[in-house]
């Protein structure tokens, strides 16, 4: 089993994405890559933390690769907006890939030099280092199982059939 941290926006339709995917084990939502250990979603929401709204993915890489993961990060997320996806605007909804290996690394890199070409040279999805996740409330995990009628800004439409569990 391997682990990857996915920002995509605003993490409830993340999540509900990925959970969706052959291979995808457990996922959790939280916040990552910020200012204070810890955070909750008030001091993003009143902006005393910098973190990115997150998913964190297990995978099976015998059956999803992370490069397909990120195939799939692209098939829902704006990655020429900054800061924005759907409706939701601010650095909490930002875009990222955090790794904790250098395989990864490579991996990641390899992957966004080529959306890069394929974009004109400029995406804004970060790809740094996790630097700490922390899980969020536990009325923000599987919230779109809870609240089927939730906003998301994600299309679960471009999912294929051969590739939900």
């Amino acid at each position: 089993m391997k682990r990857i941290v996915l920002a995509g926006g605003c993490f409830w339709g993340v999540e509900a994405y990925y959970k969706q995917l052959k291979g995808v084990l457990d996922t959790n939502v939280g916040y990552t890559n910020g200012n204070i250990a810890k955070p909750k979603y008030k001091d993003l929401k009143e902006h005393r933390a910098t973190h990115a709204e997150a998913v964190e993915v297990f995978y099976d890489e015998n059956v999803i690769t992370l490069t397909q993961l990120l195939d799939h990060l692209f098939r829902f997320i704006d990655p020429l907006s900054f800061n924005k996806q759907g409706e939701d605007e601010g650095i909490q909804y930002r875009t990222g890939v955090y790794y904790q290996t250098e395989e990864d690394r490579i991996t990641i890199e390899n992957f966004m030099l080529r959306k890069k070409l394929k974009f004109g040279g400029f995406i804004a999805v970060e790809v740094k280092p996790e630097a700490g996740f922390w899980l969020a409330e536990e009325n923000h995990q599987d919230y779109l199982d809870k609240k089927p009628n939730g906003y998301c800004h994600v299309n679960f439409g471009v999912i294929k059939p051969a590739e939900r569990k």
